[in-house]
């Protein structure tokens, strides 16, 4: 084969003759000799000593003629040419970009070949016998390698381009860097070879040609004059030579804000004016020192460096630390003061130290602050007042004197009012025009101990403007009230104690609250001190104990004894009560629990038979039966003591106030009221208030000033006073004076009947020991008709 690697010996002697045949194919068809002397175009055959690159082939990319583009031919020292030998072609493009003659072994390429696509291709030949198929030779592998053509042109693969440069940067300094690719080989001749040139954007920038670093040509560009700028960049290959292939690009250059500029108020100066009645922290106005830089260089920080209003007003910078808000710091009054004038300075946070030269970066203005008048509620003289009263202080005590101004120049006369929910029960009353509160209503700390009530002070020539302060009064505690026992009053003693045995502990309370805390001092009341049953001994912590005298005691002899206790307090005015205590004498077992309380208490068997019980119930069943019936008997046979028959007797009693009438001074009056008032039937409407019995028990109309040793005439006059009201207000009252007596007792009343009707004439004295045995509530009485026993059982 003309061009293979290896060759068999028995074709050795066929050399010369395939170089021959070989020699006279184009030289750019065949293959590339690494050397040659004599490049003649003679015509004539002449030996020319070769290096030969056998397996190799070059060709040309981007052939455009109509045939297909010949490449090389491929011969064996076997073929005789009678088509006994069959070639064949494999390898990369075999069979679809590159084709063979299998008879001649001539190569072409059918495909147009690109070298930026695929630079080269690998293929294998071999010779086969056409009959048998068999090889003649072994396999070659020969290149075909794509020579390169100036086809493409350079490419920007990043662009367009955004760039930015400080403003005010020096000529030289570097904005981006440029890179342009060409797709051409860069190994084969100028192709690949790109140079820079700017087509757009002088005489601002340039570019260097060989590395494509765009850089600054034109020293102080202003940002605030112009800020972008368009550059148009080209890369051509060929070095630049004329026919080269070129590509532009565009770059976007923006110039960064550096501060180079001082800011500047816009004015000299500034008018506001604000409400006196605007509160704290509202907002009066705000400024702005305009800076031509933008971002942080143009952040602001502003002060009040003079003026009459630095205390009264401040001055800060919004979110965007571009303008100053100026507000409020103190409560204003036009009154004293209308108007205020502030010295204001602004000046940047962020400065450049490359541009100190061109400060300084701050500037000044005057802000005049004009205060308006607003026509304001009443102004107290104190924000709130607190006040301290004693509960026992007098009706129509003055508490406390509130004032309050109109704070306009007006000057308006204020009036005074409480607010009523804040006193709705009354106990305070407030002058309106000079504004002194006292009291209506006496105080009580233990229910109320302090009254926080709401003063309103309002402008007499508008109503409108209203303003309130607060008054706490503080009900200071004074010893009104005496102290008294806690818990139950009722104990129990065995019937084994001994004497000196504890029996109760007693405690006192008392709603007072004095300042050195509670004291009490116990006692056993004067009637009871030498009672030789119970003692009483002072703990001197507020406690006292109940002990017994003696010991032996009995429910037999007495079930029940009554301790009256004297208690004081330490306070002054001291205060002192008695409380009763009832001692029961009980039952108790070994351990002093109690067993029973009642000497005929028994206990009934623990356990009772089904028909026991049905008896016992059968029998109260009875006894609730009769009872009813006599009850409802004895209710028919009452009759009324008031009856309007002529043959009822009739009984006169008159009150004789002045000298005589007669009969005209006379009415008749029914005497069954004063013999039996249980029986009396009223008819309603025609009730007579002046023979009603109005004391039911002996022991609560007694007065009890009479009981404690006062004196009982106001009471009695009073009650008079009361009753004549009574009748002249009744229209159904009798005209004339009466005596009402109260002759019964009432139902349930051991003493029964008091009534002297009937209890005889004689002038003998009466027995009244039967008052022993009403029980202590009619011990006073008893002792009164001196029949008390000396020997009785004592009651303490």
């Amino acid at each position: 084969m003309g061009d293979r690697l290896h060759l068999p010996a028995a074709a050795g002697t066929l050399l010369l003759v395939a170089f021959g045949i070989l020699t006279l194919l184009p030289h750019s068809l065949l293959g590339k000799p690494a050397e040659e002397e004599n490049a003649g175009s003679s015509a004539l055959l002449q030996r020319v000593k070769r290096g030969w690159v056998w397996n190799q082939f070059f060709v040309l990319e981007e052939y455009t003629g109509l045939e297909p583009l010949y490449i090389g031919k491929l011969h064996s020292d076997m073929d005789k040419g009678d088509g006994s030998i069959k070639y064949i072609l494999t390898g990369e493009g075999a069979g679809t970009t590159f084709t063979i003659d299998d008879s001649t072994g001539d190569i072409h390429a059918i495909q147009r070949l690109d070298r930026e696509v695929k630079a080269q291709y690998v293929l294998r030949a071999q010779a086969r016998n056409r009959l048998t198929d068999r090889p003649l030779e072994p396999e070659s592998e020969f290149i075909v390698k794509i020579q390169d053509i100036n086809d493409n042109e350079p490419k920007f693969l990043d662009g367009p381009y955004q760039a930015s440069v400080p403003e005010m940067s020096k000529i030289g300094t570097s904005v981006i860097q440029l890179t342009a690719t060409d797709a051409d080989d860069p190994t084969y001749g100028n192709s690949a070879r790109v140079v820079y040139s700017i087509l757009d954007g002088q005489p601002y920038f340039s570019v260097d040609a060989k590395t494509g670093v765009v850089r600054v040509s034109l020293a102080d560009m202003d940002r605030e004059t112009r800020e972008n700028y368009t550059v148009v960049i080209q890369a051509k290959d060929m070095g630049g030579q004329l026919g080269g292939l070129a590509g532009t690009t565009t770059v976007n250059i923006t110039l960064s804000d550096v501060n180079d500029n001082p800011p500047m108020f816009d004015q000299r100066l500034y008018q506001m004016s604000v409400p006196e009645s605007a509160p704290v922290g509202s907002v009066v106005g705000r400024i702005w020192a305009k800076d031509r830089d933008i971002g942080v260089n143009a952040e602001m920080k502003y002060s009040i460096i003079d003026g009459d209003g630095r205390d009264t007003f401040d001055i800060s910078t919004d979110p965007t630390n571009l303008f100053g808000i100026i507000t409020v710091k103190k409560p204003l009054n036009f009154e004293n003061k209308p108007s205020y004038t502030l010295k204001v300075e602004g000046a940047n946070t962020h400065l450049d130290a490359g541009f100190r030269h061109r400060g300084p970066f701050k500037d000044v203005t005057i802000v005049h602050v004009s205060v308006e008048d607003v026509d304001e509620p009443p102004l107290f003289d104190s924000p709130a007042y607190f006040i301290e009263l004693p509960e026992n202080a007098e009706i129509g005590t003055v508490v406390r004197t509130v004032s309050a101004r109109d704070p306009d120049a007006a000057n308006n006369t204020v009036r005074y009012s409480i607010e009523r929910s804040s006193d709705p029960e009354k106990f305070f009353y407030l002058e309106i025009t000079s504004g002194t509160l006292m009291t209506v209503r006496f105080l009580d700390r233990e229910e109320i101990g302090w009254h926080n009530i709401t003063v309103l002070a309002m402008e007499m020539n508008n109503p409108t403007q209203i303003s309130s302060v607060s008054v706490a009064i503080k009900v200071l505690d004074v010893n009104d009230n005496p102290p008294s026992l806690t818990h139950y009053l009722e104990a129990y003693v065995c019937e084994n104690a001994k004497a000196g045995q504890l029996i109760q502990t007693v405690t006192a309370v008392d709603p007072d609250e004095p300042l050195g805390g509670q004291h009490f001092y116990y006692s056993l009341a004067p009637e009871a001190a030498h009672n030789p049953n119970f003692t009483l001994r002072d703990n001197q912590d507020n406690t006292a104990w109940i002990l017994t005298r003696r010991g032996g005691w009995s429910q037999q002899d007495q079930t029940v004894f009554y301790l009256p206790i004297f208690i004081s307090d330490g306070e002054q005015p001291v205060q002192t009560s008695t409380s009763t205590l009832t001692i029961r004498v009980c039952s108790c077992d070994h351990e002093g629990n109690v067993m029973s309380c009642n000497a005929e208490a028994y206990s009934l068997p623990a356990s009772l038979s089904r028909g026991a019980l049905i008896a016992i119930l059968a029998c109260i069943f009875v006894l609730l039966v009769m009872i009813l019936l006599m009850l409802s008997l004895r209710a028919h046979r009452k009759k009324p003591y008031l009856c309007d028959e002529e043959e009822n007797v009739h009984e006169n009693i008159v009150r004789y106030d002045d000298e005589g009438g007669g009969e005209e001074d006379t009415e008749a009056f029914d005497i069954a009221a004063m013999w039996n008032p249980r029986e009396a039937h009223h008819h309603l409407g025609k009730m007579r208030q002046d023979m009603l019995p109005e004391i039911e028990s002996l022991s609560r109309y007694v007065p009890q000033a009479c009981v404690m040793g006062g004196g009982g005439d106001s009471n009695v006059h009073g009650y008079v006073l009361a009753k004549l009201l009574e009748a002249d207000m009744d229209p159904c009252a009798p005209p004339y004076d009466s005596l009402q007596t109260y002759a019964y007792e009432g139902e349930g009343s051991v003493a029964e009947s008091l009534s002297s009707l009937q209890s005889g004439t004689s002038n003998t004295d009466h027995e009244y020991d039967y008052l022993n045995d009403w029980g202590p509530r009619f011990k006073k009485l008893a002792e009164m008709y001196g029949v008390l026993e000396t020997n009785s059982p004592p009651m303490w």
